[in-house]
């Protein structure tokens, strides 16, 4: 199993959203490498769900990837602000996952503390400059974030 940071504003869709659907298709990813990590991405794997443009941001819970490899609808749809006049169904550019809600963290876990628990070597969230919405998460430093949201 794997483990990934998946950023959404909370105005847009927040853990609680996911909480009430259950479950949902993580559109509109529009950057390559964010891209190619949801490429990456197994059926199981585990993502931090992430509040960003909030005070504070933080991760607020968990969810869990069910479905890959899923051509996102939005590059479809002329009515979208996703859309990709560019892409087409025997071709698409954009692919995405659906995931699960798994978990709300009692206390989000803030970025001023994921700064100061972890190097930039260590979680690329922390690296200056990121502005990735989808990242890995390195198994052990998934383990100490898990470990965090109890303490």
């Amino acid at each position: 199993m794997n483990y990934w940071l998946m950023k959404s504003e909370p105005e847009a869709y927040s853990i609680v959203d996911l909480q009430q659907q259950k479950e949902t298709i993580w559109d509109g990813v529009r950057n390559y490498q964010a891209r190619n990590f949801l490429r990456l991405m197994d059926q199981g794997d585990l993502a931090f769900f992430y509040h960003s443009s909030t005070n504070p941001p933080g991760i607020a819970g968990l969810m869990r990837v069910v479905k890959k490899d899923i051509a996102d609808p939005t590059q479809f749809d002329p009515e979208s602000k996703y859309y990709d006049p560019k892409s087409s169904s025997e071709l698409p550019r954009w692919q995405t996952v659906v995931v699960e809600f798994v978990e709300t963290f009692s206390n989000p876990i803030l970025l001023s503390i994921l700064k100061e628990k972890f190097s930039a070597e260590e979680l690329m969230l922390v690296r200056q400059g990121n502005r990735l919405s989808v990242m890995p998460v390195p198994e052990a430093v998934a383990f100490k974030i898990l470990a965090m949201k109890t303490s």
